[in-house]
């Protein structure tokens, strides 16, 4: 006698899999050595805006006007970087965070190879800066798709428990990058003379880049992809050929319906964004120029700084899984906002003690601010559009922050011939990051397997109601 079929039972999507503690280490590395590889790329120019290029591709009677030209290169590849998001976040939500990440690795490393074959302006006149500034545009392309695949291929790998520490070990390839790359031109500065220096010296960091890079690529493609994201993108399909509708693209929905996000995005990178390039960037002008000291002290003080703020950035990642994100960014933004007047006092006294005192504190507290980053931007969004809405708030930050912040920093100190109008810029910068996060709400502990949808209109032509993917206070 046959027997009754049971009824049909629902079906649920599978738990993604989460990879072992040995599996969310090779996640670590892959995304930590890309990251620091690509920052190294990226902080390479800017260290040679101030050093080098300023002379061989925008020679000037006037010291400051030539590194003014520099850095205006320098901002350009900022400008790029909105769109790297942009393309990088719409195909990295469609077909996967790894993919996209060995693209950007490729064309970053062999942009700054190039760079490291260039003619200067000497041997052709106006083709040398034009070459350096396509060249630029390519890098800032690149690291715009870099930042939110790193930190997201880390953050939906591990858990919701511990993602602050795990997701800030990419963030602390910004410092890694700059100290790999100050320490080889601190390194070349303090064996070769000036000429030796600017005639060939130079080249041998960016030629260094293609070494970097084949390395990055070997571990960067042994990782597996997002299971969040797989999971995600097959739910997704499922439920378009179910509703026999199109889906909408990534950067279409983020705008929509993800608006709030973005701006809080935005506003909690600002500070941070700002304080770093002004502690960094603009350290090396300010010391070689300002105060007529040798390159090499403003150097060696970033290269004490920038070892320190490695260590600290995942600290501060950790302590933001014990009392949240906003917490801990609130120490780094508001503490910036006093160190800002404090840090060009401790230079102004000229020595090597207070200068690599000044710039390692002040690197450590934006580590507060820059540790918890990758879990709380990460965690605003839903994971169909994390990766556009992560990488366009962080991008577009970039374009009013870092891009400009060397700029204004010379063209205030050109002006007024005083470090007091950027302690003030500065200051402003960290109070607007200060008040966004004391109104942004909490995020610790979300699950992004899960979408934060809360209820309200529905956006026509979707079947998702219009909302900022913000979860409720914890």
């Amino acid at each position: 006698m046959a027997q009754p079929t049971p009824p049909s039972q629902p079906t649920r999507s599978p738990e993604p899999t989460r990879p072992s503690r040995g599996g969310i280490g090779r996640v670590i590395s892959a995304s930590l050595i890309g990251t620091t590889i690509e920052w190294y790329d990226f902080f390479l120019y800017g260290s040679a805006a101030a050093l080098v290029f300023n002379k061989l591709f925008f020679p000037s009677s006037e010291p400051l006007v030539g590194t003014l030209l520099a850095f205006l290169t320098y901002a350009i590849g900022f400008a790029a970087r909105p769109l790297g998001g942009l393309v990088f976040g719409h195909y990295g939500d469609k077909i996967g965070r790894k993919k996209l990440l060995v693209l950007s690795l490729l064309l970053m490393g062999g942009a700054t190879f190039a760079m490291g074959l260039l003619p200067t302006h000497a041997s052709i006149g106006v083709g040398a800066p034009i070459l350096l500034t396509l060249l630029r545009l390519v890098q800032g392309f690149a690291l715009g798709g870099e930042w939110g695949g790193a930190v997201l291929l880390v953050s939906e790998h591990g858990d919701d428990k511990n993602r602050g520490f795990w997701a800030s070990w990419p963030q602390a390839g910004a410092p890694g990058g700059n100290l790999l790359a100050t320490g080889v031109l601190a390194l070349l500065a303090g064996v070769q003379s000036e000429e030796a220096f600017l005639a060939w010296g130079w080249r041998i960091p960016f030629l260094l880049s293609g070494v970097l890079v084949v390395i990055g690529l070997w571990i960067r493609v042994s990782v597996s992809e997002s299971p969040v994201f797989l999971e995600a993108r097959a739910k997704a399909a499922e439920e378009a050929a179910a509703a026999g509708v199109k889906e909408q693209l990534p950067i279409t929905d983020v705008f929509r319906s993800h608006r709030r996000s973005v701006l809080t995005a935005i506003g909690t990178r600002l500070g941070e964004n700002i304080s770093y390039y002004i502690l960094t960037a603009f350290l090396l002008v300010y010391v070689t120029t300002h105060l007529g000291l040798s390159k090499s002290q403003g150097l060696n003080a970033a290269l004490i700084g920038s070892a320190v703020h490695f260590v600290t950035i995942p600290a501060w990642g950790a302590l933001s899984d014990r009392i949240g994100r906003r917490p801990v960014t609130l120490i780094g933004s508001i503490g910036m906002t006093g160190w800002a007047f404090v840090f060009f006092a401790m230079l102004d006294t000229k020595s090597f003690p207070a200068i690599a005192a000044a710039v390692t504190i002040g690197l450590v507290l934006h580590g507060a601010m820059y540790g918890p980053q990758a879990a709380f931007i990460s965690e605003m969004f839903d994971t169909r559009v994390r990766y556009s809405g992560a990488s366009m708030g962080s991008q577009l930050a970039s374009i009013i922050g870092g891009a400009l912040a060397p700029i204004v920093a010379v063209a205030l100190l050109d002006g007024y011939g005083s470090s007091l109008p950027i302690s003030v810029y500065l200051a402003v910068a960290t109070l607007v990051t200060t008040l966004t996060v004391l109104v942004a709400r909490e995020t610790r502990g979300r699950n992004l397997a899960q979408d934060h949808e809360p209820a309200g209109p529905a956006v026509p032509g979707s079947r998702r109601p219009a909302h900022d993917s913000i979860p409720a206070d914890r």
